[in-house]
Formats: C-alpha cells, sequence, structure tokens
C-alpha cells in the first residue's frame, strides 16, 4: 500500500494497458473515416455473349413467320432422304413412281391421252415416235411437258425438227420432220444409213435401203452431199458407179459397177469428168480390158491394163517388131 491508503500495481502494467487503449481508439477512428470500399467484380465475357446472342434470336424470332421451324425441320430431313436415294442409286426409281402416281391421278379425273394425232412420219412408227418422245399409256396429258417431249423427240437422229401441242382434255398432236434417207456410208467396216448432213441415222440392216448410193471413208459422210450433186451433172458416168471412195479426206476414187477404178484429181472435178464422159463415148473406155484410170495429174491420162491385157499386148508388140536376119551384128 502506498502512504495514501492505496494498493500499488505495477508501473508497466498500467503503462501497457493505457498504450492498448490509445491504439483500440485509433484503430477505430481509422475505421470510421476510411470505410472499406465494396469489390466490383467484372461480368464474364460469355455471359455478355450469351445475352447478345439472346437478344438477336429474340428478335430474329419476332420477324420469321410462325411454323417455319417445323418447315425447317421438314426440308432437312426430306433432303437426307433424297441424299439417301442418290447414294443407292434409287433417285430414276422413286420419281418414276411419283410421276406414275400423280398421271394416275390425272387419268382417273379425265386427262388420260385418248388420242393422238402423228403427222411426218415415213420411215418411223407411230410406237417408234411415242417411244422417241417419253410418250406412254401412264402419261396424262395434263403433266405432260410438251417442250420436253420436243426436245427429246428430236435428239432422235430420225427427226430433224418438232413440234408438239396438248389439246385438252385427251388429245396429243405430235408434227415432225423427218430426215431423208441419203447414202449408205461404210468406215471402219460397218455400214450406216446416213442423211444428207451426214447424221448416222441407223445401221444398214434394211433392204429397203440398199439401193442408196455407196460412200466409203473418213469423211466421206459429210461431203457425200456435195459430191453427189456435181456427179449428177454427168449421168453417163453417174449411172456406172458402184461406189465413191474418199480418200485421205482429200479426194474421191470412183468404182464403177465392172470393177474399174478411176482416180480423180483434188481440183478441177468438174473437167475430169467431162474428159471421162467424152473418152468413154468416143473410144468406150469403161469397157477396155483395164483395171484403173488415173487422172490425177492434170496434163494426161493414165490407164493400167489388166494382166491378159497386158500379156496380150507384149505378144502383139513382140509380133510386131522386125526379125533379124543371120549374120546380122
Amino acid at each position: 500500500m502506498d502512504g495514501g491508503g492505496r494498493l500499488s500495481r505495477p508501473v508497466e502494467q498500467g503503462h501497457q494497458s493505457d498504450l492498448g487503449k490509445k491504439a483500440a481508439k485509433k484503430r477505430a477512428s481509422r475505421s470510421r473515416v476510411r470505410s472499406p470500399e465494396p469489390v466490383i467484380r467484372p461480368a464474364s465475357i460469355s455471359a455478355f455473349d450469351d445475352h447478345d446472342r439472346n437478344s438477336r434470336f429474340a428478335a430474329l424470332e419476332r420477324f420469321l413467320p410462325r411454323g417455319v421451324g417445323v418447315a425447317a425441320f421438314v426440308v432437312l430431313i426430306a433432303s437426307a432422304g433424297v441424299f439417301g436415294l442418290i447414294r443407292s442409286g434409287e433417285v430414276d426409281s422413286f420419281f418414276g413412281a411419283v410421276s406414275d402416281t400423280r398421271n394416275a391421278a390425272a387419268n382417273a379425273v379425265g386427262f388420260r391421252i385418248t388420242d393422238v394425232a402423228i403427222t411426218g412420219r415415213k420411215q418411223l412408227t407411230q410406237d417408234e415416235v411415242l417411244t422417241a418422245g417419253g410418250v406412254n399409256g401412264r402419261s396424262s396429258l395434263l403433266f405432260l411437258n410438251a417442250s420436253d417431249v420436243r426436245d427429246r423427240l428430236k435428239s432422235d437422229p430420225w427427226i430433224g425438227e418438232a413440234t408438239v401441242q396438248k389439246l385438252y382434255p385427251g388429245k396429243l398432236q405430235i408434227d415432225i420432220t423427218e430426215r431423208a434417207p441419203y447414202a449408205l456410208w461404210q468406215h471402219d467396216g460397218r455400214v450406216s444409213v446416213i442423211g444428207d448432213d451426214g447424221t448416222v441415222l441407223e445401221p444398214f440392216v434394211a433392204s429397203r435401203f440398199v439401193m442408196l448410193p455407196l460412200v466409203v471413208g473418213k469423211g466421206a459422210e459429210t461431203r457425200a452431199k456435195d459430191f453427189l450433186q456435181m456427179l449428177g451433172f454427168y449421168p453417163h458416168v453417174r449411172s456406172q458407179v458402184k461406189a465413191m471412195v474418199f480418200v485421205g479426206e482429200r479426194r474421191w476414187n470412183l468404182r464403177l459397177n465392172n470393177g474399174l477404178d478411176i482416180r480423180l484429181p483434188e481440183t478441177n472435178l468438174n473437167g475430169a469428168l467431162e474428159t471421162l464422159t467424152r473418152l468413154d463415148k468416143e473410144n468406150d473406155l469403161f469397157s477396155r480390158d483395164i483395171t484403173a484410170i488415173d487422172m490425177r495429174l492434170p496434163d494426161r491420162v493414165t490407164v493400167r491394163l489388166s494382166e491378159d491385157a497386158a500379156k496380150a499386148r507384149e505378144e502383139s508388140l513382140k509380133a510386131k517388131m522386125p526379125k533379124k536376119k543371120a549374120g546380122d551384128a
């Protein structure tokens, strides 16, 4: 106890206590003056993207008609089906079945083709024309495409031009212009019937074409018309020609009925044909025992005798030669 009757305490403890109180007051005053700032965490980029994307979809939905989603799904399924048909090779069968179905429906309500009129055919039969045009017993006039039928008809080599008219409820009018058979063309061992423009019409199998002129060689099919027209001005020669051979795509040879070959020049064909006509009329040139007449040189006509004729000529020349006398040197 001190002199005043109070209990004494250590000086260090009281001092430390005072220091602690002062420090607590300072911390409290700082906490009142400097309040902690709130922590702001920025929104993630993906959150902004999701919000922007949702806004765009919402705006798009306002402009799209109702049911577009269902339609898109149907288109997707149909596309997958068509792709599967293409991969399986059944596209033609599928669309053929669809075509038959709609044609059957049209025929049932009165659009069956009951009358077909075809004009201009000479070589082709009615069935051949309809087959070429793709028209059959299942076709209906309602779904028949006249342009497609015309294009199919013109793809046939015999048909040069075609028109197709649909006359409702059940008549089909087809007008065609056929190519005329003009000549027989032999090339690479095959003989074909050709038109005057060189179009190959069909293989030569029918006897009705046997009287057509025969041209032989590469390129002869397109040059035959001009040459035959020129040869027509010389009927004396033309009547005895069996075949015309186009040589090297440059010039013509004539093969006569008796087997005689005539080699014509590349140029001045008219002059060569005039000379041939004159020589035969004056000297019976085509009836002589010769195998070839060469007119390729402009200033001369060369003939080649047959073997028998050449031997007879040689013996004749020997007989005409004067015999040598004995003692002649």
